[in-house]
């Protein structure tokens, strides 16, 4: 179990990061700020987290297995982060004090992480189509070369 752990880290370190610091500001007591006064802030967070935290995890898998980018394993990696929401807000709802789970906190979580996720896949697609319009020898066609 722990060289599992250990593998997983050395394969996604940034999605390691991002996963410790989710779980650790979703159970800490924010402090009061004029940003409260922002309607939605806590929504717009979670939206920017987990749409950060997706197209991360999305970049690194992609990185470490480029040959894997079907629908299905994006919809994996797409899940896995909501499913963790989920296990974040059940916690916070059941076994916290200070915190409250809140359905519109995952709706904004989900929202959030399909945004990440078409992000990386629109970038993927540019990167991709960059790459396919290289000649052989590595540099870039251009008119200027017809």
């Amino acid at each position: 179990m722990k060289s599992l752990l250990i593998k997983a880290v050395k394969k996604y370190p940034l999605t390691a990061i991002l996963i410790v610091i989710t779980g650790y500001l979703s159970f800490f007591t924010p402090p009061e700020t004029p940003l409260n006064q922002v309607r939605f802030i806590d929504k717009w967070t979670h939206l920017i987290l987990y749409g950060t935290l997706t197209l991360v995890l999305w970049t690194e898998d992609r990185r470490t297995l480029p040959h894997r980018t079907d629908i299905r394993r994006t919809l994996c990696l797409y899940l896995g982060a909501v499913a963790m929401s989920g296990c974040i807000e059940l916690l916070q709802a059941y076994c916290t004090t200070n915190r409250s789970g809140d359905w519109l906190d995952l709706a904004a979580n989900a929202a959030g992480g399909l945004i990440g996720i078409l992000l990386a896949r629109i970038a993927d697609r540019q990167y991709e189509k960059r790459k396919s319009r290289r000649t052989p020898n590595g540099s870039h066609s251009s008119r200027q070369d017809l």
